[in-house]
Protein backbone atom coordinates (compact mmCIF):
# COMPACT_ATOMS: atom_id res chain seq x y z
CA UNK A 1 0.00 0.00 0.00
CA UNK A 2 1.34 3.19 -0.68
CA UNK A 3 0.16 6.39 1.14
CA UNK A 4 0.43 8.62 -2.15
CA UNK A 5 -1.51 6.36 -4.98
CA UNK A 6 -3.64 5.05 -2.02
CA UNK A 7 -3.77 1.35 -3.27
CA UNK A 8 -3.38 -2.06 -1.72
CA UNK A 9 -2.68 -5.11 -2.75
CA UNK A 10 -3.36 -7.62 0.34
CA UNK A 11 -2.04 -10.56 -1.04
CA UNK A 12 -1.60 -12.46 -3.81
CA UNK A 13 -4.84 -13.76 -5.57
CA UNK A 14 -3.33 -17.31 -5.75
CA UNK A 15 -2.08 -17.21 -2.11
CA UNK A 16 -5.48 -15.94 -0.83
CA UNK A 17 -7.33 -19.04 -3.13
CA UNK A 18 -4.50 -21.37 -1.73
CA UNK A 19 -5.41 -21.06 2.18
CA UNK A 20 -9.38 -20.64 1.67
CA UNK A 21 -9.31 -23.71 -0.84
CA UNK A 22 -7.31 -25.54 2.21
CA UNK A 23 -10.46 -24.25 4.31
CA UNK A 24 -13.09 -25.57 1.86
CA UNK A 25 -11.34 -28.60 2.01
CA UNK A 26 -11.18 -28.79 5.60
CA UNK A 27 -15.19 -28.18 5.92
CA UNK A 28 -15.83 -30.97 3.61
CA UNK A 29 -13.71 -33.16 5.91
CA UNK A 30 -15.40 -32.07 8.58
CA UNK A 31 -18.77 -32.98 7.06
CA UNK A 32 -18.28 -36.53 7.49
CA UNK A 33 -18.92 -38.10 10.51
CA UNK A 34 -15.18 -38.51 12.25
CA UNK A 35 -13.86 -39.45 15.76
CA UNK A 36 -13.24 -36.36 17.72
CA UNK A 37 -10.01 -37.62 19.86
CA UNK A 38 -6.33 -35.23 19.85
CA UNK A 39 -5.96 -36.96 16.31
CA UNK A 40 -8.49 -36.31 14.36
CA UNK A 41 -8.77 -32.58 15.65
CA UNK A 42 -5.01 -32.02 14.88
CA UNK A 43 -5.37 -32.26 11.06
CA UNK A 44 -7.14 -28.99 10.87
CA UNK A 45 -4.76 -27.30 13.26
CA UNK A 46 -1.78 -28.16 11.45
CA UNK A 47 -3.58 -27.53 7.84
CA UNK A 48 -3.78 -23.64 9.23
CA UNK A 49 -0.75 -23.31 11.33
CA UNK A 50 0.99 -24.77 7.87
CA UNK A 51 -0.78 -21.78 5.73
CA UNK A 52 0.40 -19.20 8.32
CA UNK A 53 3.71 -19.94 8.90
CA UNK A 54 3.41 -19.34 4.85
CA UNK A 55 1.91 -16.91 4.50
CA UNK A 56 2.06 -14.65 7.80
CA UNK A 57 5.30 -13.24 6.96
CA UNK A 58 5.16 -10.59 9.86
CA UNK A 59 2.13 -8.88 12.37
CA UNK A 60 2.45 -5.04 11.90
CA UNK A 61 1.79 -3.28 14.96
CA UNK A 62 2.08 0.54 13.79
CA UNK A 63 -0.57 2.76 13.64
CA UNK A 64 -4.61 1.13 14.29
CA UNK A 65 -2.87 -2.41 12.38
CA UNK A 66 -3.43 -3.90 15.73
CA UNK A 67 -6.88 -2.99 16.14
CA UNK A 68 -8.06 -4.42 12.71
CA UNK A 69 -5.64 -7.62 13.42
CA UNK A 70 -7.48 -7.98 16.79
CA UNK A 71 -11.44 -7.34 15.10
CA UNK A 72 -10.42 -9.64 12.52
CA UNK A 73 -9.01 -12.30 15.05
CA UNK A 74 -12.56 -11.42 16.87
CA UNK A 75 -14.31 -12.13 13.97
CA UNK A 76 -12.44 -15.18 13.38
CA UNK A 77 -13.04 -16.52 16.83
CA UNK A 78 -17.01 -15.57 17.20
CA UNK A 79 -17.72 -17.38 13.71
CA UNK A 80 -15.77 -20.80 14.93
CA UNK A 81 -17.47 -20.90 18.30
CA UNK A 82 -20.60 -20.71 16.91
CA UNK A 83 -19.53 -23.21 13.91
CA UNK A 84 -18.09 -25.66 17.27
CA UNK A 85 -21.76 -24.99 18.81
CA UNK A 86 -23.68 -26.34 15.54
CA UNK A 87 -21.72 -29.04 14.95
CA UNK A 88 -23.24 -32.27 15.60
CA UNK A 89 -21.58 -35.15 18.58
CA UNK A 90 -22.40 -38.36 19.45
CA UNK A 91 -20.82 -40.98 21.40
CA UNK A 92 -21.00 -45.04 19.53
CA UNK A 93 -21.22 -47.80 21.25
CA UNK A 94 -18.13 -48.22 22.28
CA UNK A 95 -17.76 -44.75 23.85
CA UNK A 96 -15.89 -43.18 21.29
CA UNK A 97 -16.97 -39.49 20.53
CA UNK A 98 -17.79 -38.83 16.88
CA UNK A 99 -18.93 -35.39 15.27
CA UNK A 100 -20.39 -33.97 12.16
CA UNK A 101 -20.63 -30.46 10.90
CA UNK A 102 -24.33 -29.82 10.61
CA UNK A 103 -25.48 -27.55 7.50
CA UNK A 104 -24.96 -24.60 9.94
CA UNK A 105 -21.49 -25.26 11.08
CA UNK A 106 -20.44 -25.83 7.66
CA UNK A 107 -22.58 -22.65 6.43
CA UNK A 108 -20.70 -20.36 8.72
CA UNK A 109 -17.41 -22.33 7.99
CA UNK A 110 -17.76 -21.28 4.19
CA UNK A 111 -19.53 -17.68 4.95
CA UNK A 112 -16.21 -16.40 6.79
CA UNK A 113 -13.78 -18.48 3.58
CA UNK A 114 -16.31 -16.86 1.30
CA UNK A 115 -15.60 -13.18 3.09
CA UNK A 116 -12.07 -13.48 3.27
CA UNK A 117 -12.32 -14.37 -0.49
CA UNK A 118 -14.22 -11.78 -1.32
CA UNK A 119 -11.81 -9.70 0.10
CA UNK A 120 -9.02 -10.45 -1.76
CA UNK A 121 -10.74 -10.55 -4.89
CA UNK A 122 -11.95 -7.19 -4.09
CA UNK A 123 -8.79 -5.90 -3.40
CA UNK A 124 -7.39 -7.13 -6.40
CA UNK A 125 -9.81 -6.42 -9.11
CA UNK A 126 -11.02 -2.70 -8.87
CA UNK A 127 -11.58 -1.67 -4.97
CA UNK A 128 -7.47 -1.56 -4.03
CA UNK A 129 -7.72 1.92 -4.31
CA UNK A 130 -10.38 2.32 -1.81
CA UNK A 131 -9.25 0.20 0.06
CA UNK A 132 -6.13 1.99 0.35
CA UNK A 133 -7.70 5.31 1.38
CA UNK A 134 -9.55 3.69 3.53
CA UNK A 135 -6.48 2.40 5.17
CA UNK A 136 -4.88 5.76 5.08
CA UNK A 137 -8.02 7.51 6.85
CA UNK A 138 -7.93 5.15 9.85
CA UNK A 139 -4.50 4.78 10.17
CA UNK A 140 -3.87 0.87 8.69
CA UNK A 141 0.47 1.05 8.24
CA UNK A 142 0.10 -1.54 4.89
CA UNK A 143 -1.15 -4.74 3.33
CA UNK A 144 0.82 -6.57 5.53
CA UNK A 145 -1.57 -5.86 8.15
CA UNK A 146 -4.57 -6.80 6.36
CA UNK A 147 -2.64 -10.21 5.22
CA UNK A 148 -2.03 -10.67 8.41
CA UNK A 149 -5.65 -9.74 9.88
CA UNK A 150 -6.85 -12.32 7.27
CA UNK A 151 -4.44 -15.37 8.17
CA UNK A 152 -5.07 -14.78 11.69
CA UNK A 153 -8.67 -14.55 10.94
CA UNK A 154 -8.64 -17.69 9.29
CA UNK A 155 -6.63 -19.21 12.63
CA UNK A 156 -8.60 -18.14 15.16
CA UNK A 157 -11.67 -19.34 13.55
CA UNK A 158 -10.46 -22.73 13.05
CA UNK A 159 -8.88 -22.84 16.88
CA UNK A 160 -12.41 -21.77 18.04
CA UNK A 161 -14.05 -24.03 16.61
CA UNK A 162 -11.88 -27.22 17.60
CA UNK A 163 -11.89 -25.58 21.33
CA UNK A 164 -15.15 -25.90 21.47
CA UNK A 165 -15.54 -29.16 19.62
CA UNK A 166 -12.11 -30.63 22.09
CA UNK A 167 -14.92 -29.33 25.79
CA UNK A 168 -17.94 -30.67 24.28
CA UNK A 169 -15.94 -34.37 22.93
CA UNK A 170 -14.31 -34.66 26.19
CA UNK A 171 -17.93 -34.07 27.98
CA UNK A 172 -19.71 -35.94 26.04
CA UNK A 173 -16.94 -39.05 26.56
CA UNK A 174 -17.27 -38.04 30.39
CA UNK A 175 -20.94 -38.37 30.54
CA UNK A 176 -22.41 -41.64 32.22
CA UNK A 177 -23.19 -44.15 29.52
CA UNK A 178 -26.74 -44.26 28.50
CA UNK A 179 -28.03 -47.87 29.55
CA UNK A 180 -30.79 -47.67 26.43
CA UNK A 181 -28.29 -46.70 23.54
CA UNK A 182 -25.50 -44.10 21.95
CA UNK A 183 -25.74 -40.95 23.84
CA UNK A 184 -26.53 -38.18 21.48
CA UNK A 185 -25.39 -34.28 22.09
CA UNK A 186 -26.05 -31.71 19.38
CA UNK A 187 -23.71 -29.11 20.56
CA UNK A 188 -26.48 -26.57 19.48
CA UNK A 189 -28.69 -27.45 22.18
Amino acid sequence: MSAGGGRVTVMNTTSAYVINAILVLLVVRQIREHRMDLRGLAGPVLAVGAAAVFFLRSVPAGGNDLLLELACVAAGAVMGCLSGRFTHLRRDGNGQVLGHAGWVSAGLWVAGVGARMAFVFAATHGLGPAIGRFSVAHHITSAQAWAAALVMMALADVLARLTVLFMWSRRLAAAPAATTGPARIASHA
